[in-house]
């Protein structure tokens, strides 16, 4: 019996792959909670046997994949669905964090017109990040792999066209149904909607959070960008790109630098990058002031694009959306 593990990400599937849990254990790179989201288009693209469309770096879904991983099912130029045709059995393991939640309902998304994989499909929910275990410990786990059935496959597609709708409104609509087949996806979903302009401040948790541990004392940038940790949804380049992109509006919560050293000295390694907090951030740590009142907001949010004119908020009290 051949055996194929699809993890939601690509750390669990280099441990899956390590512990001899399957034949073949693969993960995808895809990033969903931030940024643009990539068109269908992109995305089927990806999954395609290699070609000369594939031209870029990540282009292909197997470009971070080791040479002869594959061996005895292909190469690393075979399409996606052409690899899971050749095994009797396919698991995929979730994460808990809220970008595995959304790999994992466009992958059933996905495959739900490919009755030949699906009725081989089983799901394995993990309770913490297979990453943060060693190979040895994940290979004596002994979690239960839920079969596929047509109210996963229904359910997960919903939420994907939801999340990639062009309002946050069919995301909260969903919060109001039966979700529990996908145990982990109602609070993926208010994990993201929480990142969505706060009514109050107009920041995202994860923005409000990094300008919280500021006020609290902390001023190096890696420390700052450490309360991701809170609610898992960014990766460390997010947060630092988010960090970087608070510093560069015309009216900045936060600056990073420190005003006693010059660029030149700086650059000589004799001041370290400090992260401090302005006026308006001091504000927003407060309560009292929102960030898009003295800035200009263009962000996209799963498939909504917020602008100034457009925005989309969140009521952290009453846990409700606001439109604009």
């Amino acid at each position: 019996m051949s055996h194929l593990i699809l993890a939601t990400n690509d750390l669990a599937a280099n441990t899956l792959r390590q512990s001899g849990a399957a034949n073949i254990a693969l993960g995808f790179c895809l990033r969903f909670v931030s940024g643009k989201l990539p068109s269908e288009e992109q995305l089927l693209m990806g999954l395609e046997r290699r070609s000369a469309k594939h031209c870029n770096p990540g282009d292909h879904w197997l470009d971070d994949v080791c040479r002869g991983s594959l061996e005895g099912f292909g190469t690393r130029d075979i399409g996606f669905f052409e690899l899971c045709e050749k095994f009797d059995s396919i698991e995929i393991w979730v994460d808990p964090r809220p970008n595995d939640q959304l790999v994992l309902v466009w992958l059933l998304d996905l495959l739900r017109p490919y009755k030949e994989i699906t009725t081989k499909l089983s799901l394995v929910h993990t309770d913490d990040i297979v990453a943060n275990y060693a190979a040895q410990s994940v290979a004596k786990w002994k979690l239960p792999a839920f079969k596929v059935v047509d109210n996963h496959l229904m359910t997960a597609s919903r939420a994907w066209r939801a999340y990639r709708a062009s309002t946050p409104e069919p995301c909260f609509d969903l919060l109001m149904t039966d979700l529990m087949i996908l145990p982990r996806l109602r609070s993926a979903l208010i994990a993201m909607l929480e990142e969505l302009p706060d009514r109050l401040t107009e920041l995202g948790a994860s923005e409000m959070d990094m300008l919280d541990f500021v006020n609290d004392g902390h001023t190096e940038p890696k420390r700052v960008c450490e309360a991701r940790w809170l609610r898992d949804v960014l990766e460390d380049g997010e947060a630092s790109d988010a960090l970087i992109e608070l510093a560069q509006h015309s009216a900045p919560p936060v600056l990073l630098g420190d005003p006693a050293f010059d660029n030149e000295a700086r650059y000589r390694g004799e001041s370290e990058w400090k992260v401090t907090l302005t006026e308006l951030g001091r504000s927003l740590v407060a309560r009292e002031d929102d960030m898009w009142r003295h800035n200009t907001i263009k962000r996209w949010w799963g498939g909504t694009e917020l602008t100034n004119e457009r925005l989309w908020r969140w009521d952290r009290e009453s846990r409700l959306l606001v439109g604009p």
